[in-house]
C-alpha cells in the first residue's frame, strides 16, 4: 500500500543503501531525512593503488571482483590522473569480472564494460557463494575491498579455492568530517521533528554513539530516542541497541530482515501511535 508513512519524517543514516531506501520510504509518503555518517576520501596513500593498476595493465588479470562501484570510479580517477585509464579499460575488458550487486556493474558500465556475473545479494556471503562455484585454481584475481569491514573470509575463502588474490584498497572513510550531520540529527530528534529512526546495520548505531560522546551530546541523544520510534532491521542491530542500553520499537518479522518489511513494520507502529512530534 502507496502513502502508509504520509505525513511522517523518518530519519535515515547514510549506508550503501541509502539512495534504494530513501526511495522506498518516500514511495510510502515518507519525508525522508538523509545524515551522511561519513565522507569519502581517495587512498591517502596511492602508491599501492597504482601499483595495482600497473599490476593490472602488465599482466591482465584473469578474474576482477568488484565489492563497489566507488571502488571502481577511485581506480579509475587515478588511472586517469596517471595516463593509464584506457590502458586499464582495455585489460580489463580481457577479463572476468564480477559484481558484488547491481551498483558495480553501473560503474563498469559507465567505462563501456559488462560484468559477467552479479551477486544475487549485495553482500559478502553473496560474492563466496557466487564464486564458490566456480574453478578458480591458479586464477590471477583482482579484488577490489572497500573500508571498515574484515575481508577475511572472504580472501579466505579464495584462497583456499586457489586463487591468487590480488586486492586493492582505493578509497578511505573520513567519519569525523560528517560529525556536524549527526549532531544536527541529534538536535532534530531531542526537538522531537522525527518520527522514527530507521537503523539498518549495527556500525550505524556505534557512529551514532561515538558521534555524540565526541560532541557532548550524548544526553542529548537518549533524550531524542526516548520520543523517537527507534527501527530496527535486525538482530544484529537490535543487540547493538542493548548493548549501548537502547531499546527497539519495531523489527521485521523472523527471518524478514529487509529494507521493505522494516518499512511495513514502521508504517503499522506509527500508525498506531499517537503524533508526538512538534514540527
Amino acid at each position: 500500500m502507496a502513502d502508509r508513512l504520509n505525513g511522517t519524517r523518518i530519519l535515515i543514516l547514510e549506508t550503501r543503501e541509502e539512495a534504494q531506501f530513501s526511495k522506498l520510504l518516500a514511495e510510502q509518503g515518507a519525508e525522508v531525512v538523509q545524515c551522511p555518517m561519513f565522507t569519502i576520501q581517495d587512498a591517502p596513500d596511492p602508491t599501492p593503488v597504482e601499483a595495482w593498476i600497473r599490476r593490472a595493465v602488465d599482466e591482465p588479470l584473469d578474474d576482477l571482483v568488484l565489492m563497489t562501484g566507488e571502488g571502481l570510479r577511485r581506480i579509475m580517477k587515478l588511472a586517469r590522473a596517471r595516463g593509464l585509464d584506457a590502458a586499464l579499460v582495455a585489460a580489463l575488458a580481457k577479463t572476468r569480472k564480477f559484481t558484488r550487486g547491481p551498483k558495480p556493474g553501473k560503474a563498469l558500465r559507465e567505462i563501456g564494460l559488462d560484468a559477467q556475473q552479479m551477486t544475487e545479494k549485495p553482500t559478502t556471503e553473496g560474492v563466496i557463494e557466487m564464486l564458490g562455484k566456480l574453478d578458480l585454481k591458479g586464477r590471477r584475481l583482482g579484488l577490489q575491498l572497500y573500508p571498515d569491514k574484515d575481508h577475511s573470509a572472504l580472501t579466505g575463502a579464495l584462497a583456499a579455492q586457489g586463487a591468487a588474490v590480488d586486492s586493492v584498497l582505493p578509497y578511505v572513510y573520513d567519519p569525523a568530517a560528517a560529525d556536524a550531520n549527526i549532531v544536527a540529527a541529534i538536535d532534530d530528534m531531542a526537538a522531537g521533528r522525527i518520527d522514527a529512526l530507521a537503523l539498518t546495520n549495527l556500525g550505524q548505531v556505534r557512529r551514532l554513539i561515538e558521534a555524540a560522546k565526541a560532541h557532548g551530546s550524548e544526553a542529548k541523544l537518549r533524550a531524542g530516542l526516548e520520543r523517537t520510534l527507534i527501527a530496527s532491521v535486525g538482530p544484529a542491530v537490535s543487540g547493538e541497541l542493548a548493548a549501548h542500553g537502547l531499546r527497539t520499537d519495531v523489527s521485521p518479522a523472523d527471518d524478514a530482515y529487509f529494507m521493505r518489511p522494516l518499512i511495513s513494520a514502521m508504517a503499522t507502529a506509527l500508525a498506531e501511535r499517537k503524533p508526538a512530534t512538534t514540527r
